[in-house]
């Protein structure tokens, strides 16, 4: 590759500006190293300001020879996709990552990005490479997997720009391919709910009416301790539950807060906890001693040793039996949580459902949570039938 350490000369030759700079090649024939001239046609004297076809030659320069002015090289040759990510994006990334958080993103950078462009020169790729990687992946992944790529990319390619060890962005242009898998958007009835809230013993009815009705997720709900209960009417989130680890932070800033239990279940859970206080309860929940029993450190849905219960574990031992007998096409948490906020749509406004999953936009809680329901489209194209035929009052004369 050619190298210019200079910053040029500019001309002007009639009515236009032009620029030029000294370019080390190869000559083909002798294989000896010789400074050519590089003419570059810039902007015409009318439109364009002396200064201002200086800077069209600098970055005319850059983008030719991968070097500014000063002679910082940008484009060497030796910076590869892998060096870059390791060395100069993940060490910025990582301040704004929570721990967890960039054990996740790095490791699908590293499977979904750099297994494929780690070797590649950064400044030999181009939008064509990274386009049909993108197509690839969206035939063996999901949508979201595709979506989160695409913008690692573009991130990546971004700080590249940023820290001057490129010119020009090869992900710009970068598409989400149109043959993405489906979403799963399944959502439950009522029927179904009830279904399964019959169809679970004591303790999971009330896990899952919790979960339900307050729309918890799983690593708050297997989080609760009796301290977070009042007793009354009112449930306290303070903790989480992440990879088997206790976290005092929740998913999102309004993930930690307080959620209002119904007279109804609020009994229930005073019921369960009379409950775990018996000596003859026979329960996994409760084989600890009796006056042990419910004080405020203990979790309100333990495991058999006392611990927090593994949502991996609970949704294959509990829900997925659930969903067997009751012959359920898939039943999790996720699932769940969508079919209350679909299911609230009558009940409450966008802003009412949000607040009510926690959601720090209300665009998540639309798009992704509530589902269309035909009845309720039915329902309003009729009232909207009703509401042109009807008769029009007469004017009265004045």
């Amino acid at each position: 590759m050619g190298r210019s350490h200079q910053s040029g000369w500019i001309m002007l030759r009639g009515k236009r500006w032009y620029g030029y700079y000294r370019k080390q090649v190869i000559d083909p024939k002798t294989e000896t190293v010789r400074v050519s001239k590089v003419p570059v046609r810039l902007g015409l004297k009318s439109q364009m300001t002396k200064a201002a076809a200086r800077d069209a030659l600098h970055k005319e320069i850059a983008k030719q020879t991968g070097q500014i002015t000063d002679g910082r090289i940008l484009r060497d040759g030796t910076v590869t996709f892998e060096w870059f990510v390791r060395n100069r994006y993940f060490p910025l990334r990582e301040g704004d990552w929570r721990t967890e958080t960039a054990k996740e993103k790095k490791a699908q950078i590293e499977i979904d990005l750099i297994a494929k462009f780690g070797p590649e020169r950064i400044e030999s790729l181009e939008k064509f490479a990274l386009q049909t990687h993108l197509n690839d992946l969206a035939l063996r992944y999901s949508q979201d997997r595709v979506k989160q790529a695409r913008s690692y990319l573009k991130s990546i390619f971004d700080e590249a720009i940023e820290q001057e060890f490129l010119v020009k962005d090869p992900s710009r242009k970068v598409k989400i391919p149109k043959n993405l898998r489906p979403k799963d958007k399944r959502i439950l009835t009522w029927e179904e709910l009830r279904a399964v809230l019959e169809k679970a013993p004591t303790r999971d009815r009330l896990v899952l009416m919790l979960d339900m009705t307050d729309a918890l997720r799983p690593s708050e709900l297997f989080a609760l301790r009796w301290s977070s209960f009042d007793d009354v009417n009112t449930l306290s989130i303070t903790e989480t539950v992440y990879r088997r680890q206790i976290r005092p932070f929740g998913k999102t800033p309004g993930s930690m807060t307080k959620v209002h239990l119904p007279d109804g279940l609020a009994e229930e859970l005073r019921q369960w906890k009379l409950e775990c206080k018996k000596a003859s309860c026979k329960t996994p929940s409760c084989q600890k001693p009796a006056h042990k029993m419910s004080s405020p450190d203990d979790f309100i849905f333990p495991n058999a040793d006392g611990g927090f219960m593994d949502t991996a574990n609970y949704r294959t031992r509990v829900l997925q039996p659930i969903a067997d007998d009751l012959e359920i096409p898939k039943l999790n948490f996720q699932v769940i949580r969508r079919t209350i906020a679909t299911r609230a749509q009558k009940l409450g406004s966008v802003k009412d459902i949000q607040s009510h999953l926690r959601h720090s936009r209300a665009d998540t809680t639309a798009n992704e949570y509530m589902q269309e329901l035909p009845e309720s489209v039915q329902q309003m194209v009729g009232t909207v039938y009703a509401k042109l035929t009807e008769a029009t009052p007469p004017q009265q004369i004045m």
